[in-house]
């Protein structure tokens, strides 16, 4: 980076530096994964030094909290915030399914399992992986409750279907995986659903 970078750099205001680390973060999670994030590569990606990354984000810890958070917390609004019921129960929860386990969304997958490793080691991480999996458990649970109007019993229901998509997610980072997710997860749905 040359000086002139540099310069301009440092005269963004507080709040627009501060927006300017957590994107380059979160970038830099999805694309080569949660455990990339150190001081140094942050601050590599956002053009800055690791001093300024360390001002702003003391905690390294915590950051990778934060930096998980946002992305896994983007994920969920955009599957649960807008679902449209259409159809009846077991089309909507494939349809729901089919959305976790494309393809496009391996960066968010290798984020979510390298945040279940990790999280055994950082606290702040792992109350975060917690607090993520409670609410996806919980927008599941509610999408099923919704959309089942008491035909079925959400919460086993949607911890089987989690369990799936997340085991699913996990094998397909190292190119395990059924030659049809799709196939496996409606024979999945299936068997949940009676």
């Amino acid at each position: 980076m040359n000086n002139t970078s540099r310069a301009a750099a440092k005269r963004l205001p507080p709040a627009e530096r501060e927006r300017s680390i957590v994107d380059g973060a979160k970038a830099l999670a999805c694309e080569s994964g949660i455990d990339a994030l150190t001081v140094r590569a942050v601050a590599s990606r956002v053009g800055v030094t690791p001093a300024l990354i360390a001002h702003y984000r003391p905690v390294m810890d915590d950051f990778v909290a934060e930096v998980f958070g946002e992305i896994v917390a983007a994920e969920r609004e955009e599957v649960l915030g807008g679902f449209v019921f259409s159809g009846d129960l077991r089309e909507n929860l494939q349809r729901l399914i089919e959305t976790l386990l494309d393809d496009t969304r391996e960066d968010v997958a290798l984020v979510w399992v390298q945040s279940w490793s990790l999280g055994a080691r950082n606290e702040a991480l792992g109350q975060r992986v917690r607090h993520e999996m409670d609410l996806w458990q919980s927008g599941l649970e509610d999408v099923i409750r919704r959309a089942s109007a008491g035909a079925v019993d959400p919460e086993p229901a949607a911890w089987l279907l989690l369990a799936m998509v997340d085991g699913m997610s996990a094998h397909s980072l190292v190119k395990w995986t059924p030659h049809d997710r799709a196939d496996l997860a409606r024979r999945t749905l299936a068997a949940v659903l009676g």
